[in-house]
């Protein structure tokens, strides 16, 4: 069972984003709160396995919040939930730790599907929003290139097979399964890839293998 808090400032949203999340019978959401503050505090009270927040919230907002949850909670994935597509806001929920970052607007199915592949230990960002992250990284593009390739470089030959599946969006179970490798190895070799890339999850070093050319497609 996946469990999720669940925080938004209106309580109506926050019914319509429970429905979602239990119509599938592998979550629940087991707190909500209405703002960033008190989902901090549920976060480390609950230990979820996934944070779903909305990023504007009064007080203290959704970007605080999962700051100190990537800090404090780091073995719970975040997701961000907003109706802004700003950029700003990509670049910063990414800054921060998230793993997923969704579209109020988008399909209800997507939230299900961000939240399990958070979950699993997957990155998850709606197709909408990938396509921007790739589009505004800013920079020349030929210096990020060579900057992507010369960091992918000090890795060794199997980090860099886990960092391509990584980059394809496979959780580690599936890359364990494809490399014939048990989970807690492969979990190992993300943190170690992490590290070794100077990163801080999962999405931005998916988006240093878009660069380096190990996956052809944005992530």
């Amino acid at each position: 069972m996946i469990r999720v808090i669940l925080a938004d400032d209106e309580a109506m949203v926050r019914a319509g984003i429970k429905g979602i999340l239990t119509s599938d019978p592998g979550i629940e959401v087991v707190a909500e709160a209405g703002d960033g503050r008190e989902a901090v505090e549920l976060v480390i009270a609950h230990r979820p396995d996934v944070a779903v927040l909305d990023i504007r919230m009064p007080g203290v907002g959704g970007l605080a919040a999962a700051a100190g949850i990537c800090e404090r909670v780091p073995e719970t994935a975040v997701v961000m939930l907003t109706t802004f597509s700003e950029d700003s806001y990509i670049a910063e929920a990414l800054r921060v730790g998230a793993s997923g970052f969704l579209l109020k607007s988008g399909d209800p199915r997507e939230l299900v599907a961000g939240v399990r592949a958070v979950a699993e230990g997957a990155a998850y960002l709606s197709p909408k929003i990938a396509a921007r992250v790739i589009a505004n990284l800013g920079g020349d593009k030929m210096s990020r290139i060579t900057t992507a390739i010369d960091r992918i470089s000090a890795l060794t030959g199997r980090e860099r097979e886990v960092l391509t599946l990584l980059g394809a969006g496979q959780s580690n179970g599936e890359i364990a399964r494809e490399l014939f490798l048990v989970e807690g190895t492969v979990k190992s070799y993300v943190s170690t890839i992490l590290n070794r890339l100077g990163v801080r999850n999962r999405v931005q070093a998916a988006v240093l293998a878009y660069e380096a050319g190990l996956i052809d497609s944005a992530p």
